[in-house]
């Protein structure tokens, strides 16, 4: 069976309809072309916003309660269908299988944490200094939800977002990478499904509520251009981001960014290099490089250099390159031609200055519109500007320190702040990581690689990373608005601050 006749197959069974048009998608893993979809006009996107609008004013009025059996059941459906959409992503990302159907798990675990925090939306009870009166605070459906995702997590990204957005009452508009719309076809007709078995359980679901846009970077322009939009969540490149924030900031627009990483991990003299050495190579290779938590510094003290580099070499020649559907593949492929240009523009800048390069060139196969690398390794004497620069492929640049102070400069060092990680088995080392004065990013972890997060925990960061946080923790505070609230029970009408203010 052909690729193209399996994304067939796989479309079919979960109900998306047989279509054509000007968007021509292709895999990653052969280059061929696998599908022709129709994109949206701006009239048409226009009209859905509206539409969306519509559906929230009328989805804010049922109890958050309710609204998370909405999103348990499409955690169902998910794991119902987690198979054919796990394979969907591997062939519409070159992610290796455990990986798709790892994308999938993320958001069947996110519908389960939202469902359960659909009964946990529950503002504080504040004291008052006035005598008689009750303060509290109250939280309230925001809108419209805009979600920009990427193409290296298709879907994961979407149902961290949409999974809250629901159950906090608002609707929820998604414009996915034109790179991978076929896993958010999918996704759309999953959601309709849970959204089918939730009109014959309870009531039907408004229509609108989750809306679909396939299109190009004029779409999200529209999303963050829309004042029916209050806030829009956007993952993507720093430049995207820095197109992205001034126009939500000039509308008084929320936005959650979850842009550039160029993340770091701290080797120390007490690392177990076992450990060490496996969290490396999942973090600096897996998905060919191309998460925003992938690692792409590595910084280890002289001691161990000599011994880990070595054993990290070994690796890099020995990693099983090929078809991400293979059994036994680690590293698929790059998603596309650019990516590969520009993984070959940092390598030989890094080259020009005086690094040591192992790795990096392009596997062979019988397509020529598919670009499979091996993994690079790149021993360098300083930090320089293509080191600080974040290349959304699989390059591992390593450096070497003997002062820790030192290390900790050199991993603060770079415009980004998304994930971190140290190996040691040094309290203080580890305490003083994790401290202010420690990691500036948004993670930061003891003995474990810098990719992998779990959903429990609010995922994001600092500097040029955008600030934002999407899944766990409190991160739903973000989909809703704050309201607080004073309540006389009294005959009197005192003043807070001892304010007077008499009257005849």
């Amino acid at each position: 069976m052909t690729i193209r006749k399996e994304v067939e197959d796989i479309l079919a069974h979960l109900g998306v309809p047989a279509t054509t048009g000007n968007l021509t998608v292709r895999t990653p893993i052969t280059g061929e072309v696998i599908a022709q979809i129709a994109t949206i006009t701006p009239e048409a996107a226009s009209k859905a916003i509206a539409f969306a609008h519509t559906a929230f004013l009328q989805w804010r009025l049922i109890p958050a309660p309710r609204r998370g059996e909405l999103v348990r059941l499409l955690g169902e459906e998910l794991r119902a269908q987690s198979h054919l959409l796990g394979r969907l992503v591997t062939i519409e990302t070159g992610k290796i299988l455990s990986e798709g159907h790892g994308e999938v798990q993320e958001m069947i675990d996110i519908c389960t944490f939202a469902a359960g925090l659909s009964r946990q939306l529950a503002g504080l009870t504040v004291p008052s200094e006035r005598a008689k009166h009750r303060m509290m605070e109250t939280w309230h459906p925001l809108g419209v939800v805009g979600i920009i995702s990427a193409f290296n997590f298709p879907v994961a990204v979407w149902s961290w977002n949409a999974a809250l957005a629901l159950v906090c009452g608002n609707a929820v508009v998604w414009k996915p990478s034109e790179r991978t719309p076929l896993t958010a076809l999918a996704t759309q007709a999953i959601f309709e499904r849970a959204a089918e078995k939730f009109a014959e359980i309870y009531e039907p679901v408004p229509e609108g509520l989750s809306t679909l846009l396939i299109g190009d970077a004029k779409v999200g322009e529209q999303l963050v251009d829309s004042p029916l939009i209050p806030l829009v969540s956007a993952t993507g490149s720093t430049t995207m981001g820095r197109a992205v924030a001034p126009k939500l900031a000039a509308r008084f627009a929320k936005a959650i960014l979850e842009l550039g990483g160029n993340n770091a991990a701290i080797v120390a003299p007490t690392a177990d290099l076992d450990l060490t050495l496996r969290a490396i190579a999942f973090s600096a290779m897996g998905t060919a490089g191309q998460r925003c938590t992938t690692l792409r510094r590595l910084i280890v003290n002289e001691s161990v250099y000599d011994k880990l580099i070595p054993q990290l070499k070994k690796v890099y020649g020995s990693v099983v390159i090929g078809d991400p559907g293979a059994q036994g593949t680690l590293v698929g492929p790059l998603i596309d031609e650019r990516s590969y240009t520009a993984m070959q523009k940092s390598l030989e800048e890094a080259r020009s200055a005086g690094a040591a390069v192992t790795g990096g060139e392009r596997i062979p196969t019988a397509n020529d519109e598919a670009f499979y690398v091996r993994p690079a390794l790149v021993e360098i004497g300083s930090q320089t500007d293509t080191v600080k620069r974040e290349t959304f492929a699989p390059i591992l640049y390593v450096l070497k320190y003997s002062d820790f102070a030192d290390a900790l400069a050199l991993h603060n060092d770079v415009p980004q702040g998304l994930s971190s990680s140290i190996f040691t088995m040094n309290l203080r080392e580890a305490e003083l990581f994790l401290s202010a004065t420690g990691s500036d990013c948004g993670i930061a972890n003891v003995n474990i690689g810098t990719s992998g997060a779990e959903i429990g925990g609010a995922f994001g960061g600092e500097k040029e990373t955008g600030g934002g946080r999407e899944s766990g923790s409190d991160a739903w505070k973000a989909y809703m608005r704050r309201a607080t609230n004073t309540i006389n029970y009294g005959t009197d009408l005192p003043l807070a601050q001892g304010v007077s203010f008499d009257i005849d």
